[in-house]
């Protein structure tokens, strides 16, 4: 019944955010016609959404997602206190939410949509979430992969990211002075909420702590300038998609666009402009274009090629549109 309930909420806050403002008549008649439209029985739908309930939706909308829904005499029902994408907690809940909504609308379609697995362990998610919220550390027992046998230490959990398809918890433990990336898989064996309490920095705030990396890998290095050129054919995807919060276009010619970041290149940030093949170059800083171009030394050497040789196909595009 919860999750029911829960369906309905976003179903009208995507309705009325779709209309920017709408009538109580219209949002009654798109109520009438939806699949979350159940009456008292399985096989007979309401032919209109009774106005206490909707007003009773209003109310536990405003509790549950903080979203606060209005009237407005001439024009109808708009939502008052504007965006949840300043709230990535709100925004990817409703997103999550909403995603539920438009699969169970469309289940004659199930074998024509398609997911990406993501791996990360779901039951050491909910201990994490309960133990920051209790403001309590956990007892964490990992297995890196750079060690031979699990080890169990006493962690701080300051904050949870995703990254390609694996959640993470960054914290703090006594083995080292620095906060710490852990993966919610396979490496973490078990997670249990201590009676200690948990000791987050005053000033610690998730979003400026990676906000100037890519991904999840932190160093103690300093942010710098990074200046990429990019082939025509892949501009569109990394507008479409920025990389970092920080790109920007700074100029092009006929080798191709100049994009340019502010952040620290790390490991992650490599890999990613290796993905994209020859259509990506570093132009700047030096030391990192010198590291870019020993990988791809050292890959022509895995391939029997020699580094200085161009190859043939590298103008050839994936297809993917």
């Amino acid at each position: 019944m919860a999750k029911n309930y829960f369906d309905r909420y976003v179903w009208l806050i995507n309705l009325i955010g779709r209309h920017g403002h709408i009538s109580f008549a219209d949002i009654s008649r798109a109520w009438a016609s939806s699949s979350l439209n159940v009456g008292d029985s399985v096989s007979r739908k309401e032919s209109h959404l009774p106005q206490r309930t909707f007003f009773n939706h209003i109310a536990a909308i405003f509790d549950v997602f903080g979203i606060e829904i209005k009237c407005d005499r001439s024009l109808g029902y708009y939502i008052a206190n504007g965006d949840p994408e300043s709230d990535s907690v709100r925004r990817w809940l409703l997103e999550s939410l909403s995603l539920n909504n438009m699969l169970s609308e469309s289940r004659d379609m199930k074998d024509r949509i398609l997911f990406e697995k993501i791996p990360s362990s779901q039951r050491w998610l909910s201990v994490l979430v309960n133990a920051m919220r209790d403001g309590k550390a956990v007892e964490m027992t990992y297995q890196s992969f750079q060690r031979d046998e699990p080890h169990t230490f006493l962690l701080q959990p300051y904050c949870l990211k995703l990254f390609k398809q694996r959640w993470y918890v960054l914290g703090k433990s006594e083995e080292y002075k620095t906060p710490r990336i852990y993966a919610l898989d396979e490496r973490m064996v078990e997670v249990v909420e201590s009676e200690k309490a948990l000791k987050l920095p005053s000033k610690f705030d998730a979003s400026s702590f990676f906000s100037h990396y890519f991904g999840i890998v932190v160093t103690e290095a300093k942010p710098e300038k990074v200046l990429l050129r990019v082939d025509a054919g892949q501009t569109r995807y990394l507008d479409t998609l920025p990389l970092h919060a920080s790109q920007k276009v700074v100029g092009s010619d006929e080798r191709g666009t100049c994009y340019e970041f502010f952040l620290v290149p790390t490991y992650d940030f490599k890999q990613e402009l290796l993905r994209f093949g020859p259509f990506v170059e570093v132009v700047e800083p030096q030391w990192f274009r010198d590291e870019i171009a020993a990988d791809v030394e050292k890959m022509a050497m895995r391939y029997g090629l020699n580094a200085a040789i161009v190859d043939e196909g590298a103008d050839k595009k994936e297809n993917v549109q």
